[in-house]
């Protein structure tokens, strides 16, 4: 099941989805900073939306402030660490220990938003059996057995683009039901897997057209 193309079976609006890790970030510095309450229309005045917006997509995850008194902060970082599923570690393997791949595995900040990367796979025979990070890297041929011990829920594809639709089906004949796709390729996947694309290529494209609308206006 491609969630971003079947929103109608999804309860949360995918744009309330991508504002709510905003949210969290926001209210977790004010508890660095040494807050306990926040409003909504502070939130809604760092994120840059409406209020109405803010106390709107918090309805979602059943938290609720009180007039002229806010939220709480500690309870609302608690809720929506929950709802968003980053209080709980998902074990995920990684396809690809290119230059994105072993950045990712590098990446020890994605243990703390529930993303722990258990195994990397690659085709190339020198990197078997060796460690990026403390995370072992295997030959993609051991998948299969591996995943029958690692019981991983997420594949992280990182592979060139030319494999991509390859690689998704393996991991997804190997048991694994969800899908982050970092290359450029909309690989096609049953209707009982997630995919999520992250195509950075795709965000520079639209950076770039922005920015040169701007210089195009001066």
């Amino acid at each position: 099941m491609n969630q971003e193309n079947t929103p109608s079976l999804w309860k949360l609006p995918e744009p309330t989805l991508r504002r709510l890790p905003w949210y969290l970030a926001f209210v977790k510095l004010l508890k660095a900073r040494g807050e306990i309450r926040v409003s909504s229309t502070q939130i809604a005045r760092e994120i840059g939306v409406d209020p109405s917006l803010v106390a709107k997509d918090l309805s979602f995850v059943n938290v609720s402030g009180k007039t002229r008194i806010g939220y709480e902060i500690e309870i609302l970082i608690t809720v929506l660490e929950d709802f968003l599923g980053f209080s709980i570690q998902h074990k995920a393997l990684l396809f690809g220990v290119g230059s994105l791949g072993a950045a990712l595995l590098q990446d020890s900040g994605l243990r703390q938003y529930g993303l722990q990367i258990v195994a990397g796979f690659d085709i190339r025979d020198e990197l078997q059996d060796t460690s990026v990070n403390g995370i072992p890297v295997f030959h993609i041929s051991q998948f299969p057995a591996r995943q029958q011990t690692l019981d991983a829920t997420i594949g992280i594809i990182t592979v060139p683009v030319d494999q991509a639709q390859k690689v998704a089906d393996h991991i997804i004949a190997g048991g694994v039901r969800a899908l982050w796709n970092f290359t450029p390729f909309r690989i096609r996947v049953p209707e009982d897997v997630v995919v999520q694309n992250t195509s950075m290529y795709a965000h520079l494209a639209v950076m770039f057209n922005r920015l040169s609308l701007l210089n195009h206006t001066k």
